[in-house]
């Protein structure tokens, strides 16, 4: 409940007066009123949706654009290092060419060296980010093609796989198993020698020439004292002849070529 002294009652109670004293001027004016607090709310809420982001957000960049965002910053910087080496060379030198006869221009050379190796150092680190950044984006790029590239084997395989069933596969070798057992019978079967009613035993075979064996035995322990002696094996004769110990020395076939010489002459 409205305390009476608050400013909504009293805005209530004018409304109401006014209604009592001029009925159709006094509803053109509540209306009125309405509308622009109803347009000032819409407003209100407007500025609020922007605020906190409930508007139309903006589309990022695609890490290619990323990537190459990075590499151009990453070439500025590079340019910035090369200027500031050489502004650290050449106060450097400037600061030796002072040296003690201008003191102040020579420690004013130094103090801009170490701002420039500090802005150095800070493109330094700089740099180091970016590259960073920019291959932990390439890595990413890779890597979200890989599992692309993995996804789209998965369904290739399950694509492959989707009219055949285990079941099947499984009575389908079982099939070829059993198959494989009659041909294998089948294979045995007709490379059995075959007689034609000629059936013979092997056991029967085996007997009888063990008997053969026995006979042809007991027949050469017979014959074993009836054999005549061997004459003994006359071995060949030593020759008696000398054979040349060694070639017949040079000087005995020049000797005997000048005797047939001189008989031709002769």
């Amino acid at each position: 409940m409205m305390s009476p002294g608050c400013p909504k009652e009293r805005l209530a109670q004018a409304g109401l007066g006014a209604l009592r004293l001029h009925p159709p001027r006094a509803k053109a004016e509540v209306a009125g009123r309405r509308g622009a607090e109803a347009g000032e709310a819409r407003v209100a809420m407007s500025g609020l949706s922007r605020l906190f982001g409930r508007g139309k957000k903006e589309k990022g960049p695609t890490p290619e654009e990323a990537i190459q965002k990075l590499k151009d910053t990453e070439k500025i910087l590079i340019k910035k290092q090369e200027f500031l080496e050489q502004r650290i060379q050449q106060e450097l030198q400037m600061a030796k060419k002072h040296g003690i006869k201008n003191k102040r221009a020579a420690l004013q050379a130094l103090r801009r060296k170490k701002r420039l190796e500090q802005q150095l150092a800070q493109t330094d680190g700089t740099l180091s980010t970016l590259e960073f950044q920019r291959e932990a984006i390439e890595n990413a790029t890779t890597n979200a093609e890989v599992v692309r590239t993995m996804e789209l084997a998965a369904q290739g395989m399950k694509k492959a796989y989707q009219d055949m069933d285990i079941d099947k596969v499984d009575e389908l070798m079982a099939d070829i198993t059993e198959q494989q057992e009659v041909a294998q019978q089948i294979s045995d079967a007709i490379s059995q020698p075959v007689g034609f009613g000629d059936v013979v035993d092997e056991d029967e075979l085996l007997e009888e020439l063990e008997e053969l064996e026995q006979e042809e035995l007991a027949r050469d322990l017979l014959t074993v004292g009836d054999k005549e002696e061997e004459p003994p094996i006359e071995l060949p004769s030593v020759p008696s002849i000398h054979l040349p110990a060694g070639p017949a020395p040079e000087a005995d076939e020049d000797e005997e070529a000048l005797k047939q010489l001189a008989e031709w002459v002769s």
